[in-house]
């Protein structure tokens, strides 16, 4: 799909607020409503947006620790890895879940209330399958954090 500066401007209005009118957003990209309310509903189709959804704060939470988790293994079977998948997958504290190259296999994101809650994550995380090693490194401080692709 190509797009043009409209859609451009579109994305980057509703990375910033999804909640906005359709008005408000015509207003914002220099379009009526009718073709912007058309031009949201073929990015949707097309699936370039693929959710609506609600950002929440972590620390009003109590989720004042993010962690991340480096993961180790010696298995690279298709089992193995549907196992570990499925398992990591179903533990709500993880945030995202990434199978990379490189030395390391996996890189784990937990938003957790304190670092002392790792421990019960880390146990969790190791009854899912055999690791060889796992490391965790906790966020001093969020520098960046955005959900907004750069469009």
């Amino acid at each position: 799909m190509v797009l043009d500066e409209h859609d451009r401007r579109l994305l980057r209005a509703v990375q910033k607020d999804s909640d906005r009118t359709v008005q408000e957003l015509a207003d914002l990209i220099g379009l009526s409503a009718t073709p912007t309310a058309r031009r949201l509903k073929r990015l949707a189709e097309a699936g370039i947006i693929r959710k609506h959804v609600a950002l929440l704060d972590p620390e009003a939470l109590d989720l004042q620790a993010t962690l991340f988790v480096t993961v180790r293994t010696s298995h690279h079977d298709a089992d193995w890895l549907k196992r570990f998948a499925e398992g990591v997958a179903r533990m709500p504290e993880v945030v995202e879940f990434y199978r990379l190259s490189g030395d390391i296999d996996y890189l784990i994101k937990l938003c957790l209330p304190d670092v002392r809650a790792y421990d019960e994550a880390y146990k969790k995380l190791i009854a899912i399958a055999p690791l060889s090693d796992v490391s965790a490194s906790f966020a001093m401080e969020a520098i960046k954090n955005t959900t907004e692709l750069p469009v």
